[in-house]
């Protein structure tokens, strides 16, 4: 098979999903469940910190605040298989990544993050059928922007990093990876601040992306 020339490479959180609303929607849906008050949706959101803070440290912060009895292994397992259950991919993002596709482009997401968690997301959505790879940092074993991630990116799409792109909302893991693998870059938002190195291209949806990978 012919190794193709141009890549793009895509975050998956706050890239081409909003990880954040699911995120609401799933502290929504899971604090009535557990017999805790509205005042429990509040507190998780305000200290999720975007997904970043670890899991089993939000989860012992829940225990300690609101006195969940089930452990924190249990409820970061549980988590971990029912928040991608409330993640969503607009239509129009998978059309984006078809006309990349149909254009001779190969369609890599590059997510740090667990196998369980980013697989379920990535099948749910449907996204894990619209590209041509799917690399998780956790069975890469290394994360971005450790240049590594898009070297086994690029050879599961069946592609080089010569001639390509990354997408990312996130400046330190996204840009900066993208740099380190030398690839062009698109930072998506402004939710991860100011600091780190400025992309090429910044824009509050992943949609103004496409045209202009299609357009290089």
């Amino acid at each position: 098979m012919a190794v193709a020339e141009r890549l793009a490479c895509f975050d998956l959180d706050n890239t081409l999903i909003d990880r954040n609303a699911s995120f609401v929607a799933w502290a929504e849906w899971w604090v009535p469940k557990v017999g805790l008050g509205p005042d429990a949706t509040t507190w998780l959101t305000d200290h999720d910190e975007g997904g970043f803070k670890p899991r089993e440290v939000l989860f012992a912060g829940v225990r300690e605040r609101f006195g969940v009895e089930a452990s924190v292994d249990e409820l970061v397992a549980a988590y971990d298989r029912e928040h991608p259950l409330f993640t969503w991919v607009e239509p129009e993002v998978l059309d984006g990544i078809g006309a990349l596709r149909t254009a001779g482009w190969r369609v890599a997401v590059v997510t740090n993050g667990g196998v369980v968690q980013q697989s379920l997301k990535l099948e749910h959505t449907g996204i894990d059928k619209a590209v041509d790879y799917c690399c998780i940092s956790e069975a890469a074993g290394v994360r971005k922007p450790d240049r590594r991630i898009f070297e086994i990116a690029a050879e599961g799409a069946g592609s080089t990093l010569g001639r390509g792109w990354m997408v990312g909302d996130h400046p330190a893991y996204d840009v900066a990876g993208g740099i380190n693998a030398g690839l062009r870059t698109i930072r998506i938002g402004d939710l991860n601040g100011t600091g780190g190195p400025v992309a090429d291209h910044q824009f509050g949806s992943v949609l103004d992306a496409f045209g202009v990978i299609l357009a290089s």
